[in-house]
Formats: structure tokens, C-alpha cells, sequence
């Protein structure tokens, strides 16, 4: 009896003993290697053995190598995902895999497969489309090269190195000459360079090179409010008046939306020049334009005030509106810059500051 039951356990423990190698003989090994478009490994990506017959599924997961490996997938026909973040990365079709540790490498090299669907992609283009490809291509490779200039003179200009900038920005109109933002910034980088230079010859063909550059911009894209701005910014600095005036005149035509600033662009020509109305009416369209703008209302009280009169015992008489113009730039900058000068040029015509534009709430001054 004892015997006999020896037996039994031996037989017990013999098949459990080989059971493990009955499962292993059953499952197939699995292993490959995931790299970017780079060649850099892919770290944490979920490699997923979907079974085409079956519908099983098993989850692999990539180690800091890119690697991954698994020692129990049934044999089968399997399509193989390589999954980072939700998103399928690639992915193999009928992948069949079999018993025996060699045979089921599958490796997810993105560096040749992308290269491989580009040639086959590009081997299906008809000769039209390869040229537009070869031109797309060109184009982009232009465009990162002048973004390097743009970069690289925008650098050199606020380092206050204006030369560098107008060399960089010259350079890249030679590589292609019909984009008007090179040419505008051009002259940006000239009309900097004028503002640095002493020697009053070389300014003034500064500013002369920074008109060409802007015109060439216009050339290009006509009637830009910025580029006819800055335009009319440097035809007033090289004396160019009249020419200024237009400019700003047709910057603000052409676009509205900015017209407030380019009337009192405008305005600040014509007060420096002395032409008081013409620089009035100036304000009064950038102050229709934005009624908010403050500084247009005290320039425009300043050049009313210009033209004040003084009777025999000493009195000022401000033109209409002179007052009313200070005191509006008050309620909108009671702190302004102007804020100090307003209430003396108020003073000095007897004139009261006011809290609110047209309400004389609290009088602070009144001359006697």
C-alpha cells in the first residue's frame, strides 16, 4: 500500500516537473527595437501584437533602450502596433509568428520607414507634381535661410550694432529680392544706423538709403500703413517735408484701423514746421479716429495756443477750443507726461483745470 502510493506522488510531481516546458513549447518569443525619425530609441512606447485570426491581444512595452521582448505570444498572424501616447507611430500587417526563439524580430526603425514612404510616394508623382514638390522644397529652404537673417540682424539691432544689421539685411534681399518685409526692415536698420552716425554726410545718406528701402518695400506691397509710417518718419527727419506729409496723409487713407496714430504722426510734422492749422486739423482727425488718444488733444491745444493773441494790458486770449483740448487731455492723463505743462499753458490763458472734460466740477488754478 505504501508502495503504491510512492508511485503516485512521483507521478504527480513528474508532470508538474513538466509542465513548464509543455507551456514554453507552445508560446512563441517576441523581441525588436523602436527608434525615431532621428535614430534615437523610443522610450515607453506600448508595442501591441493584435492576433488577426483571433482577436487576442498582448501589450509590450519599450525600455530605455527602445527595446522590448516577451516570452509568451501564441503563434499566429499578428499585426503589430507601435503606440506612443494614444497614437499609432507605425504598424505591420500580417506579421506571422512562429515558434522558435530567433525567428519573430520585428523592429520599428521610423529613419527607414519614412524614408522608404517618401520614395515610394515620391516614385508615384507624375512630372508635374515632382516640380511642385521641388519648388515647395525650395521655397522652404529660402524661407529658413532669411528667417536666419531676420534673426540674426534683428540681434545685431538691438545690440544697437546697426552696420551689422543693414550688411545682414542687404545680403539677404540678394538671396531673394521680392520680399518686401526684408526691404522693409532694411530701412528700419538704415534709419537706426542714421540716428548713431555723426558724421552728418553719412547720416543723411543713411536716411537717403532708408527711403530707397522703404519705397522698394511699397514697390512690392503698396499702401502698407506701417512701411508708408515709417516712410514718412524718415523723410521728416532728412528734411523732407513736404514728402512726409503726404506720406503720413496717404498711411492713414489706407489704413484706418491705425489712422489715429499716423494723423498725429502727421500732426507732430506739421507743429515742428510751424504750420499751427494745417497741425490742428491734423489732431482733430487722429482725436476722430481714437477719441481716447490724450496726447492729440494737448498737442492740439498747444498749437491753438499758438496762435493766441495779447492786448495792450497783457491779457491772453486763446483761440476756441484751446481750454477745452488741455482739459480733455487731463481727464484722460492726470498723471501724463503732459500733465504739468497742460495746467500751466491753462493758467497762463486764465483758464480753469477741470476734473471732467466740459464739467467744472473743482477749479485748481485761475489766473487773476
Amino acid at each position: 500500500m505504501k508502495q503504491r502510493l510512492t508511485y503516485c506522488v512521483l507521478a504527480v510531481l513528474t508532470a508538474a516537473l513538466m509542465a513548464p516546458s509543455a507551456w514554453s513549447q507552445s508560446m512563441a518569443t517576441v523581441k525588436g527595437k523602436a527608434t525615431d525619425a532621428q535614430g534615437n530609441p523610443i522610450v515607453g512606447a506600448k508595442v501591441e501584437y493584435a492576433n488577426q485570426d483571433t482577436g487576442q491581444k498582448y501589450d509590450l512595452k519599450t525600455n530605455k533602450k527602445g527595446e522590448f521582448f516577451s516570452l509568451g505570444i501564441a503563434p499566429g498572424k499578428y499585426k503589430i502596433s507601435l503606440i506612443q501616447n494614444g497614437q499609432v507611430l507605425f504598424f505591420f500587417n500580417g506579421v506571422q509568428v512562429q515558434l522558435g526563439s530567433d525567428e519573430n524580430v520585428t523592429d520599428f526603425n521610423l529613419q527607414k520607414e519614412q524614408a522608404a514612404a517618401k520614395q515610394k510616394a515620391e516614385s508615384q508623382m507624375t512630372p508635374e507634381q515632382k516640380q511642385q514638390q521641388e519648388k515647395v522644397q525650395k521655397e522652404n529652404t529660402t524661407i529658413k535661410a532669411l528667417n536666419e537673417k531676420l534673426a540674426a540682424a534683428s540681434a545685431a539691432e538691438q545690440a544697437g550694432n546697426y552696420d551689422q544689421a543693414v550688411a545682414v539685411l542687404k545680403d539677404a534681399t540678394t538671396i531673394d529680392p521680392n520680399r518686401d518685409l526684408l526691404w522693409f526692415k532694411l530701412g528700419d536698420a538704415y534709419r537706426g544706423a542714421a540716428t548713431k552716425q555723426t558724421d552728418a554726410a553719412q547720416k543723411t545718406q543713411n536716411y537717403n538709403d532708408s527711403i530707397a528701402a522703404y519705397q522698394k518695400a511699397l514697390t512690392i506691397k503698396p499702401n502698407d500703413g506701417a512701411y508708408l509710417n515709417n516712410l514718412g518718419d524718415v523723410q521728416a527727419k532728412s528734411g523732407k517735408t513736404d514728402d512726409s506729409i503726404k506720406t503720413f496723409t496717404q498711411a492713414a487713407q489706407a489704413d484706418p484701423t491705425h489712422a489715429a496714430q499716423y494723423y498725429f504722426n502727421l500732426g507732430a510734422v506739421l507743429t515742428n514746421t510751424g504750420k499751427m492749422d494745417d497741425a490742428v486739423q491734423a489732431f482733430d482727425k487722429a482725436i476722430a479716429a481714437d477719441p481716447t488718444k490724450a496726447d492729440a488733444y494737448y498737442w492740439k491745444g498747444v498749437n491753438l495756443l499758438g496762435k493766441a493773441t495779447t492786448d495792450k494790458a497783457g491779457k491772453m486770449t486763446a483761440p476756441p477750443g484751446t481750454a477745452e483740448a488741455f482739459n480733455k487731455y487731463l481727464e484722460l492723463q492726470p498723471q501724463g507726461t503732459y500733465a504739468d505743462a497742460a495746467k500751466q499753458m491753462l493758467a497762463s490763458i486764465g483758464a480753469s483745470v477741470e476734473t471732467s472734460f466740459g464739467k467744472s466740477k473743482k477749479k485748481t488754478s485761475k489766473r487773476q
